[in-house]
């Protein structure tokens, strides 16, 4: 027995013909009054031999040597109804039909004529065994030029449909075929992004690779066939700049003037597709505001917008336009939305892996700083005070054997400027690693900070921090919030000329902890300063900026001249708090 993946449809067409020809042959007989047991019983016969084969049909397998014995039966059937219902004076002698048409259905012409043949001469042996010699040739031409002519018509119409179901059948295979061609075209073109976009961390290689290989899923059948790419699609990909507008990442058939082009991305499909974070399909560009500026889109027809976005990190939109109304029918989009989604994930690799060379590169400007903070620091503390110190060590020798007195008050001021460059460099030590923040906290370190500013520098420093901040915020951010304080603590000391300095740690909301320094000196123009803060060669308000990042937090720093400085520093300790925070901020 056999097994097709697809039906045999020329056993559904001989079954459906054998159930027809069986109903009409108990119909004849039943009007004919000649309905016999035995006849009967071969139709019974008959019958159950189609519901064998009607269930075949249906599981889509054959016998061996299926259509030989399917005629085998269908001719015995046939003679031996035609026997058992009465001859050629039955209603039924017509019978010789059904392997007729199973001949057809199977051996096309040929395999009809045979049949036929072959059933005239049971049907004649029949009738000369029953009737006298003076009725056989009359019945016999009655019955055999029909049978013949008959056989004829239905094996060639049988062959004309036999070819036309081959025909389709082929087509339809061919159809699959090219379908599958497709598919697999597709998935090679899906498997290549992926492999290419997760092998490279440059993000304009990114952009580019994934409007190249959209290009290619794409294609239309017609260019499939020819192994060239359709020319009129139209495609870029939109990427948010640091003033939070669109501007053109990559593009493909875009003017040089759509590729300057700017968008704000707050209305239209572009606003929508990112808001609501799902594509959008445009099937009138010119009712859009935003997207009828681009030049290029004018000729499409459909424009489908897939927006670049992953939870709150949103980094613009993929655009594609194409002239043929239809184009973006469901499975390209299908396609799209995966090559959106893969190059979702290598932007957001690339710009991980950027992130990490800036950090990288930070930490090393940082590190530079700090040594630099360093050797000014030494230089204008410490290395001139010993240099001070030798100078009057010089002195108080010479002045040993003129004026012994005028010595000793010489050593009394080298020993007092020793113990402040003792201060000074202890001071440096403490601010570089404040050991008693790993050992006490962040209240004893800062306390001891407030303690060495008004010992090395007579500097007012208060304190005042609510300990149930503290409790569950871990070491590292309290070692932040101290470098924090120390940095405006000394920014204030060097410039504000103040003689006190606040310091307040305590909280603000849910989850949110506001750290404020603040100083009664002479303040200055915060907006002035900022422009020209480059050229300062300062890097105090860096340095806040880029600590409050380190803690997730928002920096605000509030001053006038003559009016002293508010440095305030709202800092999240949960990342719902931070999240919380940086939307209203945005807002």
């Amino acid at each position: 027995m056999r097994t097709a993946e697809s039906p045999f449809i020329a056993d559904w067409f001989s079954v459906s013909l054998r159930w027809l020809v069986l109903l009409g042959l108990v119909v004849s007989l039943a009007l004919g009054g000649g309905l016999r047991e035995l006849a009967s019983l071969v139709l019974a016969g008959l019958a159950g031999w189609n519901i064998l084969l009607t269930l075949l049909a249906g599981l889509n397998r054959r016998l061996r040597f299926h259509r030989e014995i399917s005629l085998a039966v269908d001719l015995a059937g046939a003679a031996l109804f035609f026997a058992l219902a009465g001859g050629i004076d039955s209603p039924a002698f017509w019978v010789g039909l059904l392997p007729i048409f199973t001949a057809a259905l199977y051996f096309e012409i040929i395999g009809a004529l045979a049949a036929a043949g072959f059933l005239l001469l049971v049907q004649t042996a029949i009738t000369f065994l029953r009737e006298p010699p003076s009725r056989v040739w009359p019945a016999w031409t009655l019955i055999a030029v029909p049978t013949l002519l008959l056989a004829a018509v239905f094996g060639f119409l049988s062959r004309r449909v036999i070819e036309n179901l081959r025909r389709s059948r082929q087509e339809m295979l061919e159809a699959q075929k090219r379908r599958q061609q497709v598919e697999s075209e597709r998935l090679r073109a899906i498997y290549d992004l992926t492999s290419t976009l997760t092998a490279t961390l440059n993000y304009q290689r990114v952009l580019d690779t994934a409007l190249d290989l959209s290009l290619s899923a794409l294609r239309s059948q017609s260019d499939e066939a020819e192994g060239l790419p359709d020319d009129r699609l139209v495609s870029a990909a939109l990427l948010f700049n640091n003033e939070e507008m669109l501007e053109v990442g990559s593009a493909r058939r875009l003017s040089p003037a759509d590729l300057r082009i700017i968008l704000p991305a707050n209305e239209g499909a572009l606003a929508r597709a990112i808001e609501e974070d799902l594509p959008i399909l445009v099937t009138d560009i010119s009712q859009d505001p935003e997207l009828s500026r681009i030049v290029a889109l004018h000729p499409c027809a459909e424009v489908y917008c897939f927006p670049l976005r992953s939870g709150f990190s949103v980094f613009g939109a993929l655009v594609f336009g194409h002239p043929e109304k239809g184009y973006f029918d469901s499975d390209r989009r299908e396609v799209l939305d995966i090559i959106g989604r893969q190059a979702i994930i290598a932007i957001q690799n690339a710009r991980l892996y950027q992130d990490l060379v800036d950090e990288r590169d930070r930490m090393i400007e940082v590190q530079e700083e700090a040594r630099k903070k360093l050797a000014r620091d030494l230089h204008d503390g410490p290395t001139q005070s010993v240099a001070a110190m030798a100078m009057r060590v010089n002195l108080a020798r010479r002045l040993l054997e003129k004026d012994p007195a005028a010595a000793g008050q010489e050593l009394v001021k080298i020993e007092d400027l020793a113990r402040r460059t003792t201060k000074e460099i202890r001071h440096m030590l403490f601010t570089l690693r404040p050991l008693v923040l790993e050992s006490q906290g962040l209240v004893a370190a800062l306390q001891a900070m407030a303690e060495k500013m008004k010992e090395t520098f007579g500097q007012e420093v208060l304190i005042q921090v609510d300990e149930n901040v503290l409790k569950d915020m871990e070491m590292g951010k309290q070692g932040v919030i101290f470098y924090l304080v120390e940095e405006a603590v000394n920014n204030a000391r060097k410039h504000a000329q103040a003689p006190h300095i606040w310091v307040n740690l305590r909280p603000l909301d849910r989850d949110l902890v506001l750290l404020e320094i603040r100083d009664d000196g002479v303040g200055f123009d915060v907006a002035a300063t900022m422009r020209a803060y480059d050229k300062r060669g300062s890097l105090g308000m860096i340095n806040l900026r880029e600590r409050t990042e380190l803690v997730n937090g928002l920096l605000h720093i509030d001053s006038a001249p003559g009016k002293g400085t508010r440095v305030q520093v709202v800092i999240p300790l949960t990342e719902e708090a931070a999240d919380r925070l940086h939307h209203a901020a945005q807002r």
